[in-house]
């Protein structure tokens, strides 16, 4: 089983300063663009969040929908009197159709914003502008795994093929946010991250309120969605059946895996 973000609740009451306008867009509920039934509207008053509706047999109506980032079904009764939630299955113990309605309302959804919210992060690029791959990652200037994980990854970014885009973090040690803050406000911040992955460490020093807060979002970033490890690297990826996922590593890859976050083995 492959690590997915998730989206919980509480990023879009932390973000204000990060995108908070543009996630209030993506998670608007249906019930804005069209009229919910009155059972499913009760729900979503109570802090559900309704992304999109599927056919559902016997004559009942289908909801994706989710709350603090955990999926929801919800099936309308054909009177539209009333909803339940939960996994519906057939006589042979099938909920097929469930998987597949949550995978198509509910997780590829919730993955996009999550993509989108580490986009719009504070983050410093470590690679080419248009390297065809992007890896994210959530990197803490204390880290000795943040480091393990920038040395393994130099023959794909060197080669061009992968940019890492290093969301700078402080929680580690006391000095973290401070060392961060110091690496955001350098002229050259790429530069001065690679001073620092090679040996030449950071020191912390004060910073601009503003260059402090971003530090402060991407540690907010971080906790809301759910992560407690850095590094912790996301990754898009291709299904069998040709659709773009997000996938998730919490802490120094494997090789196997290494390799799956960079898109094939190292170049040569």
């Amino acid at each position: 089983m492959r690590d997915r973000f998730s989206l919980p609740q509480t990023v879009s009451r932390h973000l204000a300063g990060l995108g908070g306008t543009m996630l209030g867009m993506l998670m608007m509920p249906i019930a804005q663009a069209d009229s919910l039934p009155a059972p499913i509207q009760a729900l979503a008053d109570q802090g559900l969040q309704i992304h999109g509706e599927f056919d559902a047999p016997g004559g009942m109506r289908g909801f994706g929908a989710s709350r603090q980032g955990q999926e929801v079904t919800i099936y309308l009764t054909p009177d539209g009197e009333h909803a339940v939630t939960g996994s519906l299955t057939d006589q042979d113990g099938d909920n097929q159709l469930e998987e597949a309605a949550l995978d198509k309302h509910v997780r590829a959804p919730l993955e996009a914003q999550t993509w989108q919210l580490l986009e719009d992060s504070y983050w410093i690029q470590d690679g080419q502008r248009d390297a065809p791959r992007v890896v994210y990652t959530f990197t803490d200037p204390n880290c000795p795994y943040c480091q393990a994980f920038w040395e393994a990854a130099r023959p794909w970014v060197e080669a061009g093929e992968v940019q890492l885009r290093h969301i700078v973090v402080g929680i580690l040690a006391a000095d973290s946010p401070a060392k961060a803050a110091t690496l955001l406000a350098a002229d050259d911040p790429a530069a001065a991250l690679a001073r620092h992955k090679q040996g030449d460490r950071i020191s912390a020093s004060a910073q601009p309120r503003e260059i402090e807060e971003q530090v402060y979002s991407n540690n907010q970033l971080f906790d809301g969605l759910g992560l407690y490890a850095t590094p912790t690297s996301a990754f898009k990826r291709q299904t069998d059946d040709g659709v773009t996922r997000l996938d998730r590593v919490e802490g120094m890859p494997d090789e196997e895996r290494l390799e799956e976050m960079m898109g094939g083995p190292a170049p040569d």
